[in-house]
């Protein structure tokens, strides 16, 4: 694996090009951006698919998006799905100047809101040959579902009070713990398995470190990660979810997506058994999802 660094607009992103054994400089392979979900960082479960993947004989590039983790970008902490989208394009960017890669053999792997974000960038960014997601989410959508209208009062009040001197409101993704989550009357299974992915030992990294400007959340809201999938999303196309359901709906998301996308060839895995967060890093479920991704990426990121 090695650090890298290129430019995203007048900061750096910086991300983790994971190699294959004996790679070798003089010789062309084929390219994977992977993209990691809200809240994470290129070191979680982005990491781990791209880490995977290159054992298979792909580059697979993961890096931290925009405002967040070791990556540059003022305000910090924004989620802003315009640039998550942009993010994508820029390392597709990165990933033509390296000659060891063929700019015609790239594809794109997105996890949980890093999937919707992959949808969406695919449908305009046709350098982008395969496209796969993993217990991808609309991220609109789920926010959507959560007093939404409330929340834009919220955010329009926060602003104002941010343009006459108050100090930005940063909040958490999750609780910060289980007992965080009891006491609030937190429930919910993809919630509680989100806290036990990303704070605690199992996940944790110390650049994901659960701060969201809230003021992110009006430009989340107003976004459809699958919109005009049914006119532009034309490459060929993995979805892949497990059938442990929770209040996130990746499970329907992945359907959903599934059957706007006009993909002539487009393929839906199932991982029974699997909970949105088992497919983050749980052994059984992952490899099940990689024993899709491969076969996909090989197929369509071969030599023409």
């Amino acid at each position: 694996m090695q650090k890298v660094k290129f430019k995203n607009r007048n900061w750096d992103t910086v991300a983790n090009l994971h190699l294959p054994d004996n790679f070798n400089e003089s010789q062309n392979y084929p390219a994977i951006v992977c993209v990691h979900p809200g809240s994470s960082v290129k070191e979680q479960t982005a990491g781990l698919y791209a880490q995977k993947l290159a054992k298979k004989g792909f580059i697979a590039l993961a890096y931290d998006a925009s405002f967040q983790g070791e990556s540059g970008g003022e305000p910090r902490y924004l989620e802003d799905p315009t640039t998550r989208v942009e993010d994508i394009r820029y390392a597709v960017d990165y990933l033509t100047t390296l000659n060891f890669i063929n700019e015609k053999r790239i594809g794109l792997l997105g996890i949980c809101a890093g999937g919707g974000y992959a949808a969406n960038a695919a449908m305009t960014e046709k350098r982008i040959k395969a496209v796969a997601t993993v217990v991808g989410t609309n991220t609109g959508r789920a926010f959507r579902e959560i007093n939404f209208l409330e929340t834009l009062e919220a955010v329009s009040s926060q602003r104002t009070a941010e343009a006459n001197g108050a100090e930005p409101m940063i909040t958490n993704w999750t609780p910060n713990s289980a007992k965080e989550a009891k006491q609030a009357s937190i429930n919910d299974m993809d919630m509680l398995e989100a806290i036990d992915y990303y704070r605690t030992s199992r996940g944790e990294y110390p650049s994901a470190n659960n701060k969201l400007r809230f003021t992110s959340m009006a430009n989340l809201i107003k976004f459809d990660a699958f919109h005009l999938a049914n006119v532009l999303l034309t490459q060929p196309l993995l979805v892949i979810v497990g059938d442990k359901v929770g209040a996130f709906g990746s499970y329907r998301d992945g359907f959903d997506l599934y059957n706007k996308a006009v993909s002539k060839e487009k393929k839906m895995h199932i991982v029974s058994g699997a909970s949105h967060y088992d497919l983050y890093d749980k052994p059984e479920a992952t490899a099940e999802a990689l024993d899709n991704l491969i076969p996909f990426f090989h197929e369509y990121l071969s030599q023409k």
